[in-house]
């Protein structure tokens, strides 16, 4: 099995910032991408931030240049600082990763259980 733990999210005012962390854990071959998603109206979820292997990020427009993700491939961590946070950043934020469990087994996406972060003044 993969486990995603998340951790790092709270209160902050407007205008704060926070750091997310995600660490994946089990019978990991090699992790490719990683992510952090957001709940949207109209979707399930939506992509905030992703990062392939080789450290290309990738950002949704709402959070370019506020939000940096970044990520360790030998801990196996997946970070999101976000700075000049806004009350519409507040939602439950989800690390994803995409992942081989053996040389020979399919990618799948897996899933963090979500960590709450609230921007209010």
């Amino acid at each position: 099995q993969v486990q995603l733990v998340e951790s790092g999210g709270g209160l902050v005012q407007p205008g704060g910032s926070l750091t997310l962390s995600c660490a994946a854990s089990g019978s990991i071959f090699r992790i490719y991408d990683m992510a952090w998603y957001r709940p949207a109206p109209g979707q399930q979820r939506e992509l905030v931030a992703t990062i392939t292997r080789d450290g290309t990020p990738n950002y949704a427009d709402s959070v370019k240049g506020r939000f940096t993700i970044s990520r360790d491939n030998a801990k196996r961590t997946v970070n999101l600082q976000m700075n000049t946070l806004k009350p519409e950043d507040t939602a439950v934020y989800y690390c994803n990763v995409n992942a081989r469990r053996t040389v020979s087994s399919p990618r799948r996406d897996y899933w963090g259980q979500g960590t709450q972060v609230t921007v209010s003044s």
